[in-house]
């Protein structure tokens, strides 16, 4: 690939399966089957979240940082960044008659542009944002017993923002797989 001055080596942990990352025993991520359609869709909306957090495992500021996929302006740190200030939006889609809270990290593109010189407080911070605004939005989704209700300022069905929640964070598991193996050859799973 035109300059890209290192291509890693493909790399898995896994025994059994040459192009997943850990073999199936020693995932972490649910593979039970949940009861009713509320539990399903947090089952998944863990496993993506968890697997997101996977793709980030065992790297440094600089490797999370790195911008490993060009010319995207993507990187693992700003996808942690992303994901966290997207969690706000949710809440803010479910909010009534308040005002909107505010972006985390200031203008648009600030999630991804403001990683590049990254060290181990903007990447602790990451990680932090992301699991508080997560706790935030899934307590105020639990608020709402009534998946088919329409909520907030715009009227969102709740089953449409927790489906949304879902392919937002698959979506973007599959922008950490590319990164992650162009940073240090990991495979993805």
């Amino acid at each position: 690939m035109a300059g890209m001055s290192h291509e890693p080596e493909r790399w898995t942990q896994a025994t059994v399966y040459p192009d997943m990352w850990m073999d199936p025993d020693d995932d972490p991520r649910s593979e039970t089957a949940p009861e009713g359609e509320r539990a399903t869709l947090l089952d998944y909306l863990a496993n993506f979240r968890m697997t997101l957090l996977l793709k980030c495992d065992g790297l440094g500021p600089e490797q999370l940082a790195r911008r490993s996929v060009p010319p995207s302006t993507m990187s693992l740190l700003g996808l942690l960044r992303h994901l966290a200030e997207v969690e706000v939006d949710w809440r803010n889609w479910i909010t009534e008659g308040t005002d909107p809270l505010p972006k985390l990290y200031g203008a648009r593109g600030a999630d991804f542009d403001g990683v590049a010189e990254a060290d181990q407080a903007m990447v602790d911070a990451a990680y932090r944002d992301l699991a508080r605004e997560q706790a935030a939005t899934d307590a105020a989704v639990a608020g709402f017993a009534d998946l088919g209700a329409k909520v907030g300022r715009d009227q969102v069905v709740v089953r449409e923002l927790m489906v949304h929640r879902i392919e937002e964070y698959a979506r973007h598991c599959g922008h950490a797989d590319l990164l992650r193996e162009c940073i240090d050859g990991r495979v993805g799973q």
